[in-house]
């Protein structure tokens, strides 16, 4: 569905600024890029962390880093598995903090983010089995899992492996515009390359360049839209914008998990861009956050 109402003023005035998504993800550019993102978003992670006055804390699960976000007051006894974006080249559990901190406190519930290695130093699968490691200590308890642009890539391909494997699934399921299909070809990927603020085409194609490899993207375990997927999913909930450049993959992959017989709640939000709910500057953020929770309290197996 479309989500109804106007568009912010705020996110009106981000769109007006004009500002071009960075396109350079050469392997000689990702070291300052990086650095470049992780200082920007820096101020609003701190003022989002003392808004919520979540606890943050690095562990380690089965030898993969992780960043554990805890409430105030733990009252949901379910933990989120949390994957971050950045298209398996960038991003970190710190950077998507503006996303897990808020979804904390309105859950109620612990978020484990596992700093999985990035490509091209670390290319596929690295990030899915350091992912992996982290799921199979998790799924011993009921939990759920939130995934964002890259992180719901692998919170997908988590799942496919464990079908295969026999273990658990989520009670749950959230995906933030998911990077589900490294193929580029995608319509949304033609008609919003420009017009999405945050990510361009050229963008998505060095990633997966890094990430893949000569490694055929339609292995579900690289794009996991092409995987095998049956009603014993756990319901899902899938939001993206109608600038968002992932916009067709969110659509497409809401067909195929409707089709194999999963429960979907695809929410397309008017005139947003590819995970905006990254940005706390815009209110649609905290309500589609809002939504989320809500989504995963009413539809967890507790």
């Amino acid at each position: 569905m479309t989500v109804p109402g106007h568009l912010s003023t705020e996110a009106r005035r981000i769109l007006s600024e004009e500002q071009n998504a960075p396109s350079n993800r050469s392997a000689e550019n990702l070291p300052a890029l990086r650095a470049k993102t992780k200082s920007f978003i820096a101020p609003a992670v701190e003022r989002i962390l003392e808004a919520n006055s979540v606890m943050t804390k690095g562990i380690i699960i089965n030898g993969v880093p992780c960043l554990e976000v805890r409430p105030p007051e733990l009252t949901a006894p379910w933990p989120i598995l949390y994957g971050f974006g950045g298209g398996f080249v960038q991003g970190s559990p710190f950077e998507d903090l503006t996303i897990a901190a808020p979804l904390c406190a309105m859950t109620g519930a612990k978020l484990v983010i596992p700093n999985y290695r990035l490509a091209p130093e670390h290319p596929w699968p690295t990030a899915i089995d350091d992912g992996f490691a982290v799921y199979q200590a998790l799924c011993k308890k009921p939990f759920a899992i939130v995934g964002e642009s890259a992180g719901g890539n692998l919170a997908l391909a988590l799942m496919l492996r464990a079908q295969k494997a026999g273990l658990p699934l989520p009670g749950a399921v959230a995906l933030i515009s998911p990077w589900c299909d490294l193929d580029t070809s995608s319509d949304s990927q033609a008609f919003n390359d420009g017009r999405d603020p945050s990510l361009t085409t050229q963008c998505s194609e060095a990633a997966a360049r890094h990430y893949a490899g000569d490694n055929d993207i339609t292995n579900p375990d690289i794009s996991p839209i092409y995987g095998d997927y049956n009603c014993s999913f756990p319901p899902c909930l899938i939001t993206t914008g109608t600038r968002d450049l992932l916009l067709s993959l969110s659509v497409r992959l809401a067909t195929v998990l409707r089709e194999s017989g999963i429960n979907v709640d695809l929410q397309v939000w008017e005139g947003l861009w590819h995970a905006f709910e990254w940005d706390d500057r815009i209110p649609e953020s905290n309500k589609s956050l809002s939504n989320i929770a809500t989504f995963l309290a009413r539809h967890f197996i507790q």
